[in-house]
């Protein structure tokens, strides 16, 4: 299982949980963004720097990955298109996105989408919490620990 990161909007706690983890899992680790990122040094951590361009990092992500790779977004529509290549997906809050409930966020996003395009302020995501700090490392370790035994 290699590990991807959606990382242009990815926070930096997150990262740093992801970094451990890689280390401890003995895991490939990329970092996918727009923009120089700084990765502790490790063989098993890179980052790649795509062009800027709208959803150049997504594609490339796409592109890249495989079947039962994990990828680490809070962008919707690419979990859907990495969910079709039978890839698991965790957003940085930790929430795991599936075939059975990414179709229902897809519809939420887009009706937000439309809301803010007439005008309504539909307010952003709430501030990243000590909270969700915890169940990403949690659902992540899970998923590591799920992966090491199969």
């Amino acid at each position: 299982m290699h590990i991807w990161v959606d990382a242009d909007a990815c926070p930096v706690v997150i990262k740093e949980i992801l970094y451990r983890a890689s280390q401890r899992w003995q895991r490939s680790l990329t970092l996918v963004a727009n923009q120089m990122l700084r990765t502790p040094p490790s063989p098993l951590v890179r980052a790649v720097q795509v062009p800027r361009g709208f959803d150049v990092a997504d594609d490339y992500i796409v592109k890249h990955v495989s079947a039962g790779d994990l990828v680490i977004t809070g962008d919707i529509p690419l979990a859907a298109q990495v969910l079709d290549r039978n890839a698991l997906v965790l957003s940085p809050r930790g929430e795991r996105y599936t075939v059975d409930t990414i179709r229902e966020r897809l519809s939420l996003r887009d009706m937000m989408e439309e809301l803010r395009s007439l005008g309504v302020d539909t307010g952003g995501p709430a501030a990243l919490s000590q909270s969700d700090r915890r169940t990403f490392a949690n659902a992540l370790d899970r998923l590591m620990l799920h992966a090491a035994r199969a």
